[in-house]
């Protein structure tokens, strides 16, 4: 009985997502500028900070089976992208401030390295997974809510920004989703690798 539930818990889908993460600097501004927020809207689902990251593309459920394909497209779009010099700056929500279900920090990206490497990412995985329909802009987020809030203005007022700081690799991560969910790395790849 337990070599069977083993062999179904093997070949269960993952829940896949490739993202870059920002370094603890960074995080601890974002940390200190939503503080008076949290307090504001203590009905929104605030993501802990260990669980920030910025999701280049979501790929789903992902058969294990696929992995070793992803891992191998992945590796060769990222290898031919240089580096990111990037900065967190500045707050925002979707759709928007008068309806935010997702509360975010922006990562200001000026040579557009990211979005360039978005691009790649979804054109070389299409065959197996389909693209963004909405354009990418880089982001944490830091909360939820449903139903959705109203933000002041103040809310995208609120100063923030980071030191510059150099993405140098994605991560391909496994959420485990729960009551508590997880996020596990499962490869990272280097940038101009």
């Amino acid at each position: 009985m337990a070599r069977d539930r083993d062999a179904r818990t093997a070949d269960a889908k993952q829940r896949l997502f490739l993202a870059v993460e920002v370094p603890p600097a960074a995080e601890e501004l974002v940390v200190a500028a939503i503080r008076s927020w949290r307090e504001a809207f203590p009905d929104a689902r605030w993501v802990a900070a260990e669980l920030w990251h910025v999701t280049l593309m979501f790929l789903g459920w992902t058969e294990p089976r696929l992995v070793p394909w992803v891992e191998r497209i992945v590796e060769g779009v990222v290898a031919g992208h240089p580096p990111v010099a990037a900065t967190v700056q500045g707050f925002g929500a979707f759709p928007s401030t008068r309806r935010a279900r997702v509360l975010w920090a922006g990562i200001d990206d000026p040579a557009r390295g990211l979005a360039d490497l978005v691009d790649d990412l979804g054109i070389a995985l299409a065959e197996r997974y389909p693209a963004e329909a909405r354009p990418f802009h880089a982001h944490l987020t830091v909360a939820r809510s449903d139903p959705p809030i109203r933000l002041p203005a103040s809310y995208v007022e609120t100063p923030l920004a980071s030191e510059p700081f150099v993405v140098d690799r994605v991560v391909l991560f496994r959420s485990h989703p729960g009551r508590v969910t997880r996020y596990e790395p499962l490869r990272m790849f280097a940038l101009g690798a």
